[in-house]
């Protein structure tokens, strides 16, 4: 549903207003189960012209879970899922309005990531002999796609049903410093059974390099709810990038075996995340590319599992990308404020970033990320919810 165009919330708002006064971690009463005790966005305050084009809120769902998007960077700003206990709970934290999006210090909650998600080492890398510089916007490297990556531009977008938006993005030849014409496609969905998929999909008119993610931040407690070291997490892979203090990968897939990387068994995220560690003192806690050998499920990766501990909210991730950066919010300083009133405290929220390396087009061995001309890159990611008691 087209939030946009949907006059139709305004009392709505007004109640869930009145019904969320006495709401700390953004949760709903199972008693308000229906469609109803959902907090969503107030329709003016994403409506803004940017670059030209317009910029508004969306809505998909399937009855029990319900996200939102808007097209400032094909972002989700809000999923809403049920806990344990069947209460309405906001997973994802966010801004309610736009200008929370366009002002905060962190660029990319909830955003789709491109023309290449995570770091090139001093933004260059080389194409048949060429040379190409992307703007250095983390230290010494590229992070993201540069300084004015997808999730700074407007995407147009199509919703063809109540469960599916589609958005489009052409990034012209030369576009923060990359090659050639890229069409990107990402298409998200609520499926019965209550994932989140994403599908990407790009086409180039000049050989390129690629690699598109999805970056929302996660609370499985809920928007508000504080720290996520309690959650419980488990990552199929028995080996990981190291990086340098740039975090830059050194080349080397070291085995977790005897680290504070091993998440092969079910572990909390803050038990080690202290330990005395150079690569946890690099990444601040745990900002690294984890090499997936999960099983195999329909064609695609499991990739993870996370569940809150509070709200028994499970999220597994399922994947058909080699590679899964885990984030667990070392960088948030508290500088933002998100829908629910809450601020951006360190790690209130983790990402987990389904990927190719980073790094891969200045390091062969790592799986390419090359697109040529008449190639079309295809990719699928997943995030399927449940819960345990």
């Amino acid at each position: 549903m087209n939030c946009g165009i949907n006059g139709m919330y305004t009392s709505l708002l007004i109640f869930t207003t009145i019904s969320f006064m006495a709401c700390t971690n953004n949760t709903q009463s199972s008693e308000n189960m229906d469609d109803r005790s959902i907090r969503r966005p107030d329709t003016g305050a994403f409506s803004k012209i940017i670059d030209g084009k317009k910029v508004s809120s969306y809505e998909i769902g399937n009855g029990k879970i319900t996200a939102f998007f808007t097209n400032y960077g094909a972002r989700i700003t809000g999923l809403w899922v049920p806990d344990k206990r069947s209460v309405s709970t906001d997973v994802v934290v966010g801004f309610g309005n736009i200008e929370g999006y366009l002002k905060s210090t962190e660029p990319y909650f909830g955003a789709t990531i491109g023309r290449y998600g995570n770091r090139i080492a001093r933004g260059k890398f080389t194409l048949d002999g060429t040379e190409y510089q992307i703007p250095l916007n983390n230290g010494q490297n590229a992070l993201h796609g540069g300084i004015k990556g997808f999730q700074d531009v407007v995407w147009d977008v199509e919703q063809p049903d109540e469960r599916t938006l589609i958005f489009t993005y052409l990034a012209k030849d030369g576009e923060e410093g990359f090659p050639g014409n890229l069409t990107s496609k990402v298409t998200y969905s609520v499926t019965d059974n209550d994932e989140v998929k994403m599908v990407y999909e790009a086409s180039t008119d000049k050989k390129t390099i690629v690699n598109l993610t999805n970056h929302a931040f996660f609370n499985l407690n809920g928007e508000g709810s504080g720290e996520i070291l309690d959650h419980a997490v488990q990552i199929f892979a028995d080996k990981f990038n190291p990086v340098d203090s740039t975090l830059i990968p050194t080349g080397e897939l070291r085995s977790v075996s005897g680290t504070p990387f091993d998440f092969l068994s079910a572990t909390s995220i803050g038990k080690r995340i202290n330990a005395d560690n150079e690569q946890l003192k690099f990444g601040k806690g745990y900002d690294h590319n984890y090499i997936l050998r999960g099983k195999k499920e329909n064609g695609m990766l499991h990739a993870a599992t996370v569940i809150g501990d509070k709200s028994g909210i499970k999220m597994d991730i399922f994947t058909q990308e080699p590679g899964m950066q885990f984030y667990s919010g070392n960088f948030m300083q508290g500088k933002n404020q998100f829908k629910n009133g809450s601020k951006d405290e360190l790690r209130t929220a983790f990402a987990m970033e389904t990927q190719h390396f980073p790094d891969s087009p200045n390091q062969p061995s790592f799986p390419t990320t090359i697109l040529n001309p008449g190639d079309k890159y295809h990719t699928i990611s997943i995030y399927k919810f449940s819960t345990e008691k």
